[in-house]
């Protein structure tokens, strides 16, 4: 007799093996031809996220975060050296939790300042401003796209806290210059890891330096759990903040099993936890910030569990598709494909492109082709109509030119041989077409 997990993977592998490719929505590529779309991203998984998804929803007896999401916090924490970190429901969660939690640990006052770059995704600068602290902006340079070190340096005062760093497509700057400005000025480093997990610098990773970083898990990420993001710090007190932002401003941090101990962790969870209260109340409901409900799903942790184990493989491809792009698009007169620098191991969230002519024709001739692109981001936050109303966009030229001339192509694993033997073709169409 099979057990619940024999029978969903029996199940599992009877769909895989129908022919009826449009129930397994991981398998989007098999039949890929030539003209067909190519997506930037999606998610790279198999039976096997499947098989553990299906099993933790049928078999599991606690929907929301349960023991599967903490087996996965730790299996996290071990994989990338931190000690203590807690999942969410996205990325964006994980920064808004991440900067209430240090502003609460650090005693951050409301408008002091963190560093920001200029250039990027509102989620980095959404949390900031949430929690009453003020953005403080630096322009990106033009080698890397990351933010001017000098600026960053030039834009510290006497209320400037933080630098929250969030490395464009995973690709490291100088991370020796920077943690000397961070470390000489008494500042936290902050890590968006969102779109850098796996990145190195000089061996170790982007955020061994960092007070807390963040973490997403969306489908076009690293890892995926569907959605799903992580708040990650050495400083236990930091994570437990966080996590109480995130169960709904609760004091209790039982997690996984933990909830099943009739005296959880504190070992005193019955006690006279109110003040002005003289009677005894369930710990698991005594609320000591304002919080939010951004927990997962149980499920989520299965299918990050298998997830990581592929995190190295996911790596690899990701640098020899990015490798592959680099190639191809240097062929064309004034396109410049953005490199790593030395003591960096990028592990790619997308290939950079430069194009000094205008990206304009070129994206709209990719995108006919059925080659999916990206721009990088929001280019000048300070452009849009949520944000402009904090600083002129035009303090940031170098930010505000991405919009005319950087685009990206992603490098997921599901971007295989034949597409990008397929991308090569058309770039060389397109250099022949343009460049005669």
């Amino acid at each position: 007799m099979y057990n619940l997990k024999d029978q969903v993977s029996n199940f599992v592998f009877q769909l895989q093996n129908t022919g009826n490719y449009d129930i397994m929505p991981y398998l989007p590529n098999r039949n890929w031809k030539p003209g067909d779309p190519i997506y930037y991203s999606g998610p790279y998984w198999d039976d096997q996220e499947v098989t553990a998804a299906i099993t933790t929803l049928l078999g599991g007896k606690w929907l929301p975060a349960g023991e599967e999401v903490n087996k996965f916090e730790r299996a996290f924490g071990k994989r990338f050296g931190h000690k203590h970190s807690v999942m969410v429901n996205s990325g964006s969660s994980a920064n808004l939790v991440m900067i209430a939690a240090l502003k609460k640990y650090f005693d951050w006052q409301d408008g002091d300042e963190i560093l920001v770059c200029a250039c990027g995704f509102p989620t980095t600068i959404n949390p900031i401003i949430q929690n009453g602290l003020k953005p403080v902006f630096v322009d990106i340079n033009m080698d890397d796209l990351n933010w001017d070190l000098d600026m960053l340096e030039s834009k510290i005062t006497d209320r400037t806290v933080a630098a929250f760093s969030s490395p464009v497509l995973g690709n490291p700057y100088d991370f020796d210059k920077f943690l000397d400005i961070v470390d000489r000025h008494g500042l936290k480093y902050i890590a968006d890891n969102c779109d850098s997990l796996g990145s190195k610098w000089r061996d170790e990773f982007l955020t061994k330096h960092a007070v807390a970083s963040s973490c997403s898990f969306y489908p076009a990420h690293h890892i995926t759990t569907i959605e799903g993001g992580m708040v990650s710090s050495d400083i236990e007190e930091v994570v437990q903040i966080a996590r109480s932002y995130a169960w709904w401003g609760r004091g209790c941090f039982c997690v996984g099993s933990q909830n099943k101990l009739p005296n959880g962790v504190c070992n005193n969870r019955f006690d006279r936890w109110l003040e002005g209260y003289d009677k005894d109340v369930d710990h698991k409901y005594v609320f000591g910030v304002q919080g939010y409900n951004l927990k997962p799903a149980d499920l989520q942790g299965s299918i990050g569990l298998v997830q990581l184990k592929k995190q190295d493989e996911i790596h690899y491809v990701r640098r020899l598709n990015k490798g592959a792009l680099h190639e191809i698009f240097m062929q064309i007169p004034g396109c410049r494909v953005v490199e790593e620098k030395d003591h960096a191991e990028t592990s790619w969230f997308g290939c950079p492109i430069i194009y000094e002519g205008g990206k304009h024709h070129l994206v709209k001739y990719l995108e006919s082709k059925g080659v999916q692109t990206r721009n990088y981001f929001a280019g000048n936050i300070l452009m849009h109509p949520a944000y402009k109303h904090l600083e002129p966009a035009s303090n940031y030229p170098n930010a505000s030119s991405v919009l005319d001339n950087v685009f990206f192509l992603g490098t997921s694993p599901v971007i295989t041989v034949p597409m990008l033997d397929y991308i090569h073709e058309i770039i060389e169409n397109y250099s022949q077409e343009n460049n005669d």
